[in-house]
This record gives C-alpha cells, sequence and structure tokens, in this order.
C-alpha cells in the first residue's frame, strides 16, 4: 500500500495528541472489532474551537486523518467544523488508499460526536447535528489475525 508522505507524516509526528481536562466537548466513535478508535476532545470558547486533541487506537491512516482532522479545525468556528467533511481530510493528506477512507469517515465522525456533546452539555441546538448517528459498527475489509 502506498501512502503519501503527508500521511506518514501525520502518522509519524501526529498533531494534537492527548487530551483535554473539563473539555467542552468529547466525541468517540470506531469499534474495537475493527481496531480502529478514535477520541477526539474540543475546548471550545464564543463558539470557536480553541484547541482540540484527539486520541486514537488504530492503524497509521487512523491516526494520521486523526491528526490532520483536528489541525483542518483548530481555530474554527463550529460551523467550519461542521463543515468538515472526509473528503476534505484525505484531500488535505493527499489522498487514502481506498481500503483506508473509513478513517478519514471515522475522523469527520469523531468530531461531529465531540460537538453533539458539546451541544447537549450547553443546551445549545445545532441543527446539521440534528439526527446525527456515530457509525459504531462501520463496514470494511478487515483481515483476520490468528
Amino acid at each position: 500500500m502506498q501512502y503519501s508522505d503527508k500521511v506518514m507524516d501525520h502518522f509519524l509526528h501526529p498533531r494534537n495528541v492527548g487530551e483535554i481536562e473539563d473539555a467542552s466537548g468529547v466525541g468517540e466513535v470506531g469499534n474495537a472489532k475493527c481496531g480502529d478508535i478514535m477520541k477526539i476532545f474540543l475546548d471550545v470558547e464564543d463558539d470557536i474551537i480553541k484547541d482540540v486533541k484527539f486520541q486514537t487506537f488504530g492503524c497509521g491512516s487512523a491516526i494520521a486523518s486523526s491528526s490532520m482532522a483536528t489541525e483542518l479545525i483548530k481555530g474554527k468556528s463550529i460551523h467550519e467544523a461542521l463543515a468538515l467533511t472526509n473528503k476534505a481530510v484525505a484531500e488535505a493528506l493527499d489522498g487514502l488508499p481506498p481500503v483506508k477512507m473509513h478513517c478519514s469517515v471515522l475522523a469527520e465522525q469523531a468530531i461531529k460526536a465531540a460537538l453533539v456533546d458539546y451541544a447537549q452539555k450547553n443546551n445549545i441546538d445545532i441543527p446539521e447535528l440534528e439526527g446525527f448517528e456515530p457509525d459504531h459498527d462501520h463496514d470494511h475489509d478487515v483481515e483476520d489475525e490468528d
């Protein structure tokens, strides 16, 4: 599998790793079955994402997607962060192999899940998130490891 230099850079030198104590919002997506679990922590002030951190258990593409996604929303408004798509994450990484595109989907969903948590904690209505359900059972090729 061929990875772009940006994927390798964000995998080997991930940005924004860690957690935020008393985070404004926390979102966790993924499942242990496939091995990719992504957790995003947001610090939101006046509708702006002041800080964002992530903890990802998964493959290099999952780590790189988390790292890039956090870079893309840091300093942005909630509504700008909501506009982030998995395609934008993949494009910012100069592409992901098709079998790894689900990693960028997880990154998008983790951000949305964290924003749902933020909205619920602060009793804020974010219309773009109505009906959002994170995908905990996404399908992709899982190689059996014995």
